[in-house]
């Protein structure tokens, strides 16, 4: 769900060298060390687990591959190797239009590093981006694709320019109810939402670590929020910062297409589960999208009404 007009996004894309990054885990609080290194066209996204025997530390990410999504979304293979938190990196690689990358990693969890996906933009521009010669693919939304889970919902509709809305509300006044649209075009993920960060409640930290969960987290690399204020003493990068994030976390996992996803979603309170079960869904019914090279797009802009109107309703 990312589109710049650029020739250069008609071939797929990889980076230039490889480039290596040091942090946290988030939920284990070890060390883990991450290389990305150019990918030959084809190749997608895939995670190599250098701490494993080498027949088994393969895991490609992709939908069909996600076993949790309990705070973060944990990606496995056939042989129980995992790896978690992946949302925040994959993001950063759509938001960057990379299609093909290897990354090893030392761990079973990538580094949270500041806990936005800022960072990440930064590691991968400084690696350089490069064109492939293999034409790059894209999933046109041709119908709309709707699951729900209890007062939680996720649509995703035809539209024209790639585009997330959120919907979120909370109890904590800090939060409140927010709502943000964005138009996933040019620089805006760079700019708007990929410096947003992840949150978190001090009121279930103590608990979260009885689980053996967010071992790793910190002001440094969280928006720590205790009964209705911000504990950070730097406060919040954007007034919805916490909006922000969730457009975040929805753009890394649908990342899990496999290719950008050409419609709009519309989310109420989303989650790791509601993102998964959406392209589950989506996949499922092969007359909601088409898989088109972005030559064939460009001219479906250029040439297509998209109906986009009637399809969000927040009572319905």
């Amino acid at each position: 769900m990312e589109y710049a007009k650029n020739a250069n996004d008609l071939s797929q894309r990889t980076i230039n060298e490889k480039v290596d990054c040091v942090g946290l885990g988030l939920h284990s609080g070890h060390s883990v060390s991450m290389t990305l290194y150019p990918a030959a066209p084809n190749t997608g996204i895939c995670f190599l687990r250098r701490d494993v025997e080498p027949e088994h530390m393969l895991i490609r990410a992709s939908w069909k591959n996600v076993v949790d999504t309990r705070l973060c979304t944990v990606l496995g293979n056939e042989h129980g190797v995992t790896v978690s938190t992946v949302e925040h990196l994959l993001a950063a690689l759509r938001g960057c239009g990379v299609d093909n990358l290897l990354i090893e990693i030392n761990g079973d969890e990538v580094p949270i590093l500041d806990g936005s996906s800022a960072p990440l933009v930064h590691l991968i521009n400084q690696a350089g981006i490069v064109s492939q010669r293999l034409p790059r693919f894209g999933i046109w939304i041709e119908h709309p694709i709707e699951v729900r889970q209890g007062e939680r919902y996720a649509i995703l509709a035809p539209s024209k320019v790639p585009r997330i809305t959120v919907d979120i509300e909370f109890a904590n006044s800090a939060i409140g109810s927010q709502c943000l649209s964005v138009d996933l075009i040019d620089n805006v993920f760079t700019e708007e939402i990929a410096p947003a960060r992840t949150f978190g409640f001090a009121g279930e930290l103590e608990q979260l670590r009885e689980q053996g969960l967010a071992l790793g987290g910190s002001m440094r690399n969280a928006v720590l929020l205790d009964g209705n204020r911000v504990v950070n003493e730097e406060g919040l990068r954007f007034v919805d910062d916490f909006a922000r994030h969730k457009i975040l976390d929805c753009f890394g996992d649908l990342a899990l297409a496999e290719a950008p996803i050409f419609g709009h979603l519309y989310t109420r309170k989303p989650g790791h589960r509601l993102n998964n079960a959406l392209l589950r869904e989506m996949f499922a019914h092969a007359d909601a999208w088409s898989r088109l090279t972005y030559e064939q797009i460009d001219l479906r802009i250029a040439n297509e009404k998209v109906a986009e109107k009637s399809w969000i309703n927040a009572e319905t």
